[in-house]
């Protein structure tokens, strides 16, 4: 594609001073680097992408207030990790962080193992406890 044909379409990562480097060809024809700012088909897939982790933070937040899940899972999601991310976080197997995920078992945590995962989401202990302080 020609330099002057780089794609500046709006994108949700248009805040700031984002841009994407692509190559390109300048007016000799050699190839060059150019900043886009985004294209429509990228920026569809981006913000559906966005809409759907937001959904999953919400169901997980859904879940913990209706105690069906600690609020492990709701950081979890928040911080858009899965299982082995956070394992690997926190130093505890996956089996035992997806048991976290149980009420019961996450009340009965110790302090040392809550705060790995309050250190994992750079939250405090009481933000941990109760998501509507944490978000």
């Amino acid at each position: 594609m020609k330099k002057s044909d780089v794609p500046q379409d709006n994108s949700s990562l248009k805040s700031g001073d984002f841009k994407e480097l692509c190559y390109a060809v300048n007016e000799d024809g050699e190839y060059t680097t150019a900043n886009s700012s985004g294209w429509e088909p990228k920026t569809i897939a981006l913000d559906n992408a966005i809409q759907e982790i937001n959904e999953r933070v919400a169901h997980a937040k859904d879940k913990v207030i209706n105690n069906q899940t600690s609020p492990i899972e709701y950081y979890m999601e928040l911080h858009k990790m899965d299982i082995s991310i956070l394992s690997s976080y926190v130093g505890i197997w996956k089996w035992r962080v997806k048991r976290h995920f149980k009420p019961k078992v996450f009340q009965n945590l110790s302090s040392k193992i809550l705060q790995k995962y309050a250190d994992a989401f750079e939250i405090t202990l009481d933000q941990l406890k109760n998501i509507e302080h944490g978000d």
